[in-house]
């Protein structure tokens, strides 16, 4: 009972802290990691209106072999194309991740076979695992009893959501075949609906949500 109370009281000075930032990740390879430029921005004004965070209206970049990543608790990343992790990157990355912090990678279409790459280089010794529908991640203040909402086509796959766990820790978070950062994005940028906008921003808060939460 102490240890779920404590939780509970973690959690809220977690949504409550004051000015807390999180970032967008830079990494090299010649992916695009600067693609929607207005979805964290409209990420974090959703989630202080509606989860009662204190976020940073600006997000920070961060590169992903600085030691600068350790000053965010949450990191987001996006792209089409290629990246690449030296092995410094790569160990710095481990550690961030290791030592509490988390990344959450979107595909934006062509992401996938390059992170899924680099993260073995980060976690050689880990597997992604795809999250089943019960996952608590899709059961926070909003509910999505069947996964990922679908965001934009790309390939006509069903989206889904993939996890590391670092003893039991979620510490990565990749999103597929359902962009959510195109759908946090400005209502002009892709003309997407209002009603699949909402869903986008709301599964994107669940996500903050969990991850300050677990």
């Amino acid at each position: 009972m102490k240890k779920y109370l404590f939780g509970l009281i973690l959690c809220a000075l977690c949504l409550a802290a004051p000015a807390q930032q999180i970032a967008l990740l830079k990494y090299n390879g010649g992916g695009d990691w600067y693609a929607n430029p207005t979805s964290l921005p409209n990420l974090i004004k959703f989630c202080n209106i509606n989860l009662g965070m204190s976020l940073d209206l600006k997000p920070a970049t961060v590169e992903v072999g600085s030691a600068d990543i350790f000053q965010y608790p949450f990191v987001h990343m996006t792209g089409h194309g290629n990246v690449v992790f030296s092995d410094a990157e790569a160990a710095n990355l481990r550690l961030y991740l290791m030592s509490g912090g988390f990344l959450h990678a979107d595909d934006n279409y062509g992401l996938s076979t390059f992170i899924r790459k680099e993260m073995k280089k980060v976690f050689p010794e880990l597997d992604l695992v795809e999250l089943p529908f019960n996952h608590p991640i899709f059961h926070q203040k909003y509910k999505f009893p069947n996964g990922l909402p679908k965001i934009h086509e790309h390939d006509n796959k069903p989206p889904q959501a993939f996890a590391l766990f670092w003893e039991g820790r979620m510490v990565f978070l990749f999103t597929y075949e359902c962009d959510l950062g195109d759908g946090w994005e400005d209502y002009i940028v892709h003309k997407d609906s209002e009603a699949t906008r909402l869903k986008a921003l709301q599964m994107g808060a669940n996500i903050l949500q969990y991850v300050f939460c677990q």
